[in-house]
């Protein structure tokens, strides 16, 4: 099947009418997207938006050719004026499928929110998942007997865990093409947006653009070892979270473990445990070096700076007699087993860190030696890791990739 991308935006398009944010305000030439609607063979309309005929003379199709207009979600505001020629637009009940006079098969797919997810299989077998904004398959959609799609169209930025499920299902598979639609304003185009699809396995592509269903494509990576370092609330733990949101299963090690009495830090915590989705698995420990050795679904490390402070309380590294007796020795071993470990380890992880240093000179010692030993740790797991973020006031700088 050959798939042309009128548009990719949300159903309010790219920049938002009147929208001040900086998102927007950037958002104009190349970069700017009509709501997301699909031209698939020339034959089959996934989505009717407003300019759908012109879009399409743009990247030098015709409409003339459609036989069917599917709608996959509710159109606020008036109803869009349907371009002479085209079929009338309709939606397929959950569950039906429908034969188009192209050779086309369509399977509408119950969505866990307004709007209906469409399974097209073309005339070649090839098959393509194409979701609405907003929308995740109700339950598990699961392709028992079935190969996985080779190609999903989906809100993948605004719904990661969407993707998850479609992962753990077997839906997506490792050669499955995801490409991110019903993109919004929540992510500034460009860079950063390139590198929130490829965190989830995705890419995005122009207003315009023509895909084949099934062609090869490498499938961006994710790194298997990242870094991402910040200072205090500058939104690093959001980005490493975001980093694995669309993978089915994450075991998220937890290095602060609890304390007895302090309000403050169970406030904390459980801020942290209401954003992770439900499917992950927590894991209270400073012992990283068996979790990273082992195999298994991939970790999120939060944060090398607990792990450091209870590997100082350990080595007894606080007091300044234990430091020079052998306290220093017993830290610096115990450093290089985690280092070992993050350059042995197989599985996919994502490790947080504080970035200390470039403000105020501790004024104890004990103050001054953890600032210098997180320094020195940060900067030897940033070695061992293919990719290293620092998050500036939310915003991820890429230090290496």
């Amino acid at each position: 099947m050959e798939l042309t991308l009128l548009g990719t935006g949300t159903p309010e398009g790219l920049p938002r009418p009147g929208c001040p944010c900086a998102a927007c305000a950037v958002s104009v030439g190349t970069r700017s997207r009509a709501a997301t609607a699909v031209l698939v063979d020339g034959a089959l309309l996934l989505d009717l938006t407003p300019g759908a005929v012109l879009a399409g003379a743009r990247a030098g199709h015709s409409l003339a050719g459609v036989r069917q207009v599917l709608l996959t979600h509710p159109h606020d505001g008036p109803a869009v004026e349907l371009p002479p020629g085209l079929p009338a637009a309709g939606r397929v009940p959950d569950g039906r499928e429908l034969s188009v006079i192209s050779g086309h098969r369509v399977r509408a797919v119950p969505m866990d929110a307004p709007g209906t997810g469409y399974e097209v299989t073309g005339p070649d077998g090839s098959r393509l998942l194409y979701l609405p904004p907003g929308g995740a398959p109700a339950g598990t959609n699961g392709v028992t007997g079935q190969r996985p799609y080779d190609m999903v169209l989906a809100d993948v930025l605004g719904r990661p865990e969407a993707l998850a499920r479609l992962r753990a299902s077997g839906a997506v598979g490792p050669s499955t093409d995801v490409i991110a639609v019903h993109l919004d304003h929540d992510t500034p185009p460009g860079p950063e947006l390139d590198r929130r699809c490829a965190a989830a396995g995705a890419r995005a592509v122009p207003d315009g653009t023509t895909v084949l269903v099934g062609e090869y494509r490498a499938v961006p990576a994710l790194p298997r070892r990242t870094l991402v370092l910040g200072g205090a609330r500058s939104g690093k733990s959001y980005e490493a979270e975001q980093r694995l949101a669309s993978f089915p299963e994450v075991v998220y090690v937890a290095t602060g473990g609890t304390r007895d009495g302090d309000a403050e830090w169970a406030q904390r915590v459980g801020l942290h445990r209401e954003r992770r989705p439900s499917t992950w698995q927590t894991v209270e420990t400073c012992e990283l070096e068996p979790l990273l050795a082992g195999a298994g679904p991939p970790l999120l490390v939060d944060c090398l700076a607990l792990w450091l402070t209870d590997a100082m309380d350990r080595a007894g590294a606080w007091d300044d007699a234990i430091w020079a007796k052998g306290g220093r020795q017993q830290l610096g071993e115990r450093t290089a087993e985690l280092v070992a470990a993050v350059r042995a380890t197989r599985r996919t992880v994502v490790l947080v860190s504080n970035e200390v240093g470039s403000g105020i000179v501790p004024a104890t010692a004990s103050g001054r030696r953890f600032r210098d030993e997180l320094g020195r740790l940060n900067a030897r797991v940033a070695g061992e890791c293919e990719h290293v973020l620092l998050v500036v006031a939310g915003q991820a700088l890429a230090l290496k990739e």
